[in-house]
């Protein structure tokens, strides 16, 4: 019947569900890999502001590609500074693939702390209080190499910052 289609697409879209992601590495604005984030074919990601983990973490730069690597290890490390989005179901799924979840990373619910907020949606559930606390998946690993433990902690990834250590993207990889 005319006007069910209609009817049906934007059920659809009212039932698709958003879930909120902390990224603290290259997905980052201004980081290597943030074009991701903005490619709408691969899903929809929506920048809702900036936070910092609750829990202390150790965050590496490690392997040969110089990627950032947020330990699994709570209560060792610093507060790790990142950025919260809201994300479809196709962007999530897009991030595991891309994070190679579950065996490089993992993805967690992690509690993070609203240092900003920029988001737009009014209601409650999805505004935090001024430096509320809220619940976001994180990409964090336990399939660590036991020597990344002994590197130097970060609490704010740059790529080109002064560690020095460049990341290396994937299209440049042997």
């Amino acid at each position: 019947r005319p006007g069910d289609e209609e009817k049906f697409i934007t059920t659809a879209f009212k039932t698709s569900t958003m879930a909120r992601v902390f990224v603290y590495g290259t997905l980052k604005k201004g980081q290597p890999n943030y074009k991701h984030m903005i490619n709408t074919a691969k899903g929809i990601a929506k920048y809702q502001g900036r936070g910092r983990t609750v829990e202390k973490y150790p965050l590496v730069i490690a392997g040969k590609y110089n990627i950032p690597y947020m330990l699994n290890i709570p209560g060792s490390g610093h507060h790790i500074a990142g950025e919260i989005y809201t994300v479809d179901d196709q962007m999530l799924r897009f991030l595991d693939e891309f994070e190679g979840c579950p065996d490089m990373y993992q993805r967690t619910t992690m509690r993070i702390e609203v240092v900003e907020w920029e988001g737009k949606s009014g209601t409650a559930e999805v505004r935090p209080a001024s430096s509320g606390v809220i619940e976001c998946f994180v990409y964090n690993t336990s399939t660590y190499q036991p020597e990344w433990v002994q590197l130097p902690y970060h609490d704010n990834y740059d790529s080109s910052g002064t560690h020095g250590l460049s990341y290396v993207l994937r299209e440049n990889r042997d």
